[in-house]
């Protein structure tokens, strides 16, 4: 298990080490599995190898070496031994914090007082957190409250809206309809008229005609008194 790894330290994924080090992500792999090979360990998710900035120095060691491979990957792996070994002797050291307590109880009580009384406030500010919890479901609520109102509202307001423009279409419709009835009453009683007026033009030509014939009739009986052809005009 690695204990070189610096804490809030960046991870790399293979393609932005590969970016990094100006190489392949195969080349990234193959590397990977060189040290491996060696030695060298690497933080693992699952199968997935996780790199560090100490492990970004391993493979630009590997890409700028002019000795085989596995002869530089074994010199990481010592490096990286070495790291470790330094870490395990690392002491992290604890403060004694009962140590630093005060031997008057004068003092201890005042410390508790203390204590207590900041333990008091944050019972209070609970309560006020708890009470601004309470106040905000209200607020919540009536929210949700006058969301159902406006909803209803804007519904029943549609609904009228769409009852009244039923209504005017069907005015509309039967207002229409009422001009259509007219037009074809006029229309029909237009064709009436001018039917009569042809029937009324027929007649005056038949009359018109007789009379020309009546009035070729006449000139042709030249023994005839010309008191019979004046009859005729008085007709």
């Amino acid at each position: 298990m690695r204990r070189d790894i610096q804490p809030n330290e960046r991870a790399f994924s293979t393609k932005e080490v590969a970016e990094e080090v100006g190489i392949a992500t195969p080349t990234v792999r193959k590397y990977g599995q060189i040290l491996e090979r060696n030695g060298y360990e690497f933080l693992k998710d699952g199968d997935r190898r996780i790199f560090v900035q100490s492990d970004i120095g391993a493979l630009i060691a590997l890409r700028d070496t002019d000795k085989p491979l596995d002869d530089t990957a074994k010199d990481l792996v010592y490096q990286q031994k070495e790291r470790l070994k330094d870490s395990d002797e690392t002491e992290i050291a604890i403060p004694d914090t009962y140590g630093d307590l005060p031997q008057d109880p004068n003092q201890l009580k005042e410390i508790l007082m203390v204590l207590a009384n900041e333990l008091a406030a944050a019972r209070e500010m609970n309560m006020q957190m708890t009470n601004d919890m309470s106040q905000l479901k209200i607020t919540v609520s009536r929210l949700q409250q006058d969301h159902h109102v406006i909803s209803a509202t804007i519904g029943n307001a549609a609904q009228k809206t769409n009852a009244k423009i039923e209504r005017l279409t069907e005015q509309q419709k039967t207002h229409y309809e009422e001009l259509l009835q007219q037009e074809k009453e006029k229309s029909e009683l237009l064709q009436k008229e001018i039917q009569d007026l042809r029937n009324e033009q027929i007649k005056e030509w038949r009359l018109q005609n007789d009379f020309n014939k009546r009035l070729e009739e006449a000139i042709q009986r030249p023994n005839e008194k010309w008191g019979w052809l004046l009859s005729l005009f008085r007709k």
